[in-house]
């Protein structure tokens, strides 16, 4: 069973991964500190190409299947156009003021 992303503690968090099903880059962006920065399966990655390439230009859809942490990490049934469905972790920095300065995702 899967958690709404209303349903999640972060509030941060939770705008993140309503923003990814809405496919909304925008809402995605203005969620972000200046410089935000990510890394995927361990290696840093160049932040808008690779939300470009792996979440918006190819349909990318979180499932959130578990939380911990307070909300800033999860487990998620992660899919898009390309790649399909895959179980991937989420790691989250959030700033005092409620952005989020970093991500890391992988295989989970």
């Amino acid at each position: 069973m899967s958690i709404a992303p209303g349903k999640l503690t972060d509030p941060a968090v939770a705008a993140l991964v309503a923003a990814v099903n809405a496919h909304d880059k925008a809402a995605f962006l203005a969620l972000l500190t200046p410089g935000a920065t990510m890394s995927d399966d361990g290696t840093d990655r160049d932040l808008q190409e690779w939300i470009e390439r792996e979440i918006f230009s190819c349909g990318g859809h979180m499932e959130v299947q578990k939380e911990s942490d307070d909300g800033r990490a999860l487990v998620v049934d992660f899919r898009n156009d390309t790649w399909g469905e895959m179980r991937t972790a989420w790691r989250f920095d959030v700033t005092a003021d409620g952005r989020i300065s970093r991500f890391e995702t992988g295989q989970a």
